[in-house]
Parts: structure tokens; C-alpha cells; sequence
């Protein structure tokens, strides 16, 4: 590999550079203490609602650089709502669960009505549950509890999204999980090479087989370390199967159907879209509807977590999730970005929170650090794309 080539691989996976030197510089302050077994399992645990809001946020802003930034709020009165239903109705798990999910259908599809065919601007549409929601979340559980917060919630719902797949000791080799990632690395190769194989069938660019090995090679090394790492700490947390399944999802859809193109299109130029013949109106409609119901398995999974409902639950979510889409590459405009890219991000916001925390850092200052990492990452996309012109 020339130095030009070398130059443009590492502009393209900037992101995941840093990534892996942060991470190295968390291992160096807190002398190993963000390697052990129960860290991964904590940054999987902790930053699970970031990866599945981050899903959602990444689709909207595909749409043009809209954004939901009500979603956060929207987690409160879920919550709420959730608490109500299991904890004070004794309303079993799974009906709990579907009320859930229909009252986050029923505002997914009234948010996307109004964005996409009374042409409400998203973030005003999207302000206006940010400052109503939290309200009436705190309401309803300052109406149903003397404390202000709903808790416990039922086992079952507890396990469900902040359990165990076939728990073990900690310490001892957790041999499901450990075969699962085995599996897993397997599985990355395969696709790797397939992928290759298929890109030059069709006559497209492809990578080269040092590449292909070399990817392979990294990304089956890093499966089967956190594997390993989850399977010394109990297991396969079912935060981890939620958050994998979603991305998988996510990353098919985005990459290889044509409603996931046509989110790129619609980013790209709206207008020249619909004269294509695309359904701009749909399109935003769903990517608004997907928000809310996505935003509805993050609130079960932060509720399992805390195994409590109260007012601050969901504060600052939104923003998160926006992070975790710009600083893994999604364009600020629209029409740009990956579900990897998002997923890189995210983890990235994960290892800062979890490192700041390991070294007992000020609130006030893991903020600012945020920020600045927020800031950076925009200037490094305008500046990639001035470039690029």
C-alpha cells in the first residue's frame, strides 16, 4: 500500500482510529479498570439506548439533517405510562408491553402526519413534545406515587431487556457466549469475502484480498475479545441481542433495499427525488414513525435498567443520540451516513462516558469534553467535504 492509499484509508476510518486510541488512553488512566470483564458488560448495558435511539435519529437525519428531539422526553412519559400499566394496574408483562408499543405507533404516526403532509418543521414538531412531554410524564407519576418514581417493575419485564441468555458465574468461561462469538467472527469473514467476490462479479470497485484478510482479521479479533470479556462477566446480556438485532436490521435496510435508498435520495436533493418519482411524503412519514417506535424499546430497556420510572429518565437522550450520529459520520445535511458509522460513534460517546466516570471526573466537565468531541467531529465533516470539492 502506497502513502496515498495509506492517507485515504485512514481519513475514511478517522473515526474508528480515534476510537481505538481513546479507548487506549481510558485503559492507560484507569490502570486496566476499563478492560475488565464487567466494563463490557456495563458499556453495552449503560449505552444500549444510545445504539437503538441512534438508529432511529441516524434515518431521520438521513432525510435531510431532521432530527427528533423529543424523543428523550418521550422516554419519561413512557416510562411513566409503563409504571402505571405494571407496577400500579398489575397489568401483566407482555399486554404492558404492547400498550407500549401502540402508544409509541399512535405518536409516531401523528408526528409523521404532521411532518410529512401539514409540513410542520421537524424541530418545531419535535420541540413541542420536547417541552410537553416531560411534564406530563412527571405528572402522571407525581399522581401515582408519593416519591415521584414507579418501582420495582415485574422480574420478568426486568429480564426480558436486562437479563441474561444463559447466565453463568462470574469468572467462569461462559461457554454459550463464548462459542456465539466464534460464530459471530465466522460469520464477519464470510460476508467479507462474499461481499468482495459479488462487488467484482458486477464489475465494481473492490478491495483487495490484503484488505479483505486484514478486515477480517480485525473485526473477528475484536468479536471474539468482547465475547470473551461477556463471557467471563456472566454471559450474553439480552441488552446486547435488542441492540445487535436492531443494527443488523438497520444496517440491510440502509444498505441493501430501495426504501433504504431512497432515505439517501430524499437527504440528497428532496426535490429531484419526488421528480424521480419518489414519495418524499412516505418516506418522512416512516423515518418519523421508525423514530417513535424505536424510541418506545429504548424507554424498556432504560426502565429495565434503572428498574424504576422518574421524572429525569430519557434527560439529554436526544442529544446523545445526535452525537452518536455525528461523530460516526452522519452528515449534519442529510444524504450521508452508515449504521457503522452510527454504531462507531456511539461507542465512542460510550468509552468517554464510561472512562470519565471510572476516573470519577466532574459532571460539569464530562459535559464539556462532550461537546468539544460533538464540535470536532462537525468541523472534521465540513472540512472532509470542502476538501472533496
Amino acid at each position: 500500500m502506497d502513502v496515498k492509499s495509506f492517507l485515504t484509508a485512514l481519513k475514511k476510518n478517522a473515526m474508528l482510529v480515534v476510537l481505538v486510541l481513546v479507548y487506549l488512553f481510558f485503559v492507560i488512566l484507569t490502570k486496566g479498570g476499563i478492560f475488565s470483564p464487567s466494563s463490557f458488560t456495563e458499556l453495552i448495558n449503560q449505552n444500549a439506548y444510545v445504539y437503538i435511539l441512534g438508529a432511529g435519529m441516524l434515518m431521520c437525519m438521513l432525510t435531510g439533517g431532521n432530527i427528533d428531539l423529543s424523543c428523550g422526553a418521550f422516554v419519561c412519559l413512557l416510562g411513566a405510562l409503563g409504571g402505571v400499566f405494571m407496577i400500579v394496574r398489575g397489568m401483566g408483562t407482555g399486554v404492558s408491553i404492547l400498550l407500549m408499543l401502540l402508544i409509541g405507533i399512535a405518536y409516531g404516526c401523528g408526528l409523521g402526519y404532521l411532518i410529512a403532509y401539514v409540513h410542520v418543521p421537524p424541530w418545531i414538531a419535535t420541540l413541542a413534545g420536547f417541552l410537553a412531554f416531560r411534564g406530563l410524564g412527571t405528572s402522571i407519576l407525581s399522581s401515582n406515587s408519593k416519591t415521584g418514581s414507579l418501582a420495582p417493575f415485574p422480574v420478568d419485564f426486568q429480564n426480558l431487556f436486562y437479563g441474561r441468555i444463559f447466565p453463568t458465574e462470574k469468572g467462569v468461561l461462559n461457554i454459550p457466549c463464548f462459542a456465539f462469538g466464534l460464530l459471530a467472527s465466522l460469520m464477519v469473514v464470510l460476508i467479507l469475502f462474499r461481499t468482495r467476490s459479488s462487488r467484482l462479479a458486477k464489475g465494481y470497485e473492490a478491495d483487495t484480498l490484503k484488505q479483505v484478510a486484514l478486515k477480517s482479521a480485525l473485526g473477528s479479533a475484536v468479536i471474539i475479545l468482547v465475547m470473551t470479556k461477556l463471557a467471563l462477566d456472566g454471559g450474553i446480556p439480552t441488552t446486547l441481542v435488542w441492540v445487535a438485532g436492531i443494527i443488523l436490521i438497520y444496517s440491510f435496510i440502509t444498505s441493501k433495499t430501495t426504501i433504504g435508498r431512497h432515505f439517501y435520495v430524499v437527504g440528497g436533493n428532496m426535490e429531484a427525488a419526488r421528480l424521480s418519482g419518489v414519495n418524499t411524503r412516505r418516506i418522512m412519514f416512516i423515518a418519523y414513525l421508525n423514530m417513535a417506535v424505536l424510541t418506545s424499546i429504548a424507554t424498556m430497556s432504560v426502565v429495565a435498567r434503572s428498574q424504576s420510572a422518574y421524572a429525569d429518565i430519557g434527560k439529554n437522550f436526544e442529544m446523545d443520540a445526535i452525537s452518536a450520529c455525528v461523530v460516526g459520520g452522519v452528515s449534519a445535511s442529510g444524504g450521508a451516513g452508515t449504521v457503522l458509522g452510527m454504531v462507531i460513534g456511539a461507542t465512542l460517546i460510550g468509552v468517554i462516558n464510561l472512562g470519565m466516570s471510572l476516573i470519577s471526573l466532574d459532571a460539569n466537565y464530562q459535559r464539556v469534553i462532550k461537546g468539544f468531541v460533538l464540535l470536532a467531529a462537525v468541523v472534521f465533516d465540513i472540512v472532509s467535504k470542502k476538501r472533496e470539492k
